[in-house]
């Protein structure tokens, strides 16, 4: 059986509630990644922010990426699945809620993430395939 530990991407940096967006943009560009898990003070997850959540979300609406802060744009309780969790619950999740980067918890800690290229280089090319899909529908 293969489980979300088994394929996601391990030790991902998180960028701050309180760090700015400009922090958070440059720390994506020192990573090459379009996405950061936003960790609280307690270094609990608090959400998702991606490259597009800073332009629709401040850019677009005219605020200011120097003051704004990445909590800001954290939005409800973060679609989340556990690292023993079988990889079939992590591409349903995936699926249900439309996300292509699924952070993996293990008890309340962040352990990893799922992202769609890790899906294309761990399953077959069906299975990434419909999820894909259905991630973009």
């Amino acid at each position: 059986m293969t489980v979300a530990r088994d394929i996601m991407t391990t030790a991902p940096r998180c960028v701050g509630e309180n760090d700015t967006l400009v922090d958070a943009a440059r720390l994506m560009a020192s990573l090459d990644v379009g996405a950061l898990p936003i960790c609280g003070e307690d270094q609990r997850l608090k959400g998702m922010l991606t490259d597009r959540d800073i332009v629709v979300k401040c850019l677009a609406q005219g605020g200011d990426p120097a003051t704004t802060k990445a909590g800001e744009l954290g939005e409800g309780k973060p679609v989340t699945v556990g690292a023993e969790d079988d990889i079939s619950e992590a591409l349903q999740m995936m699926k249900q809620h439309q996300v292509r980067r699924l952070p993996v918890i293990d008890g309340r800690d962040l352990v990893g993430i799922i992202s769609q290229a890790d899906i294309a280089l761990a399953l077959a090319p069906a299975d990434t395939g419909e999820t894909v899909a259905e991630i973009s529908e």
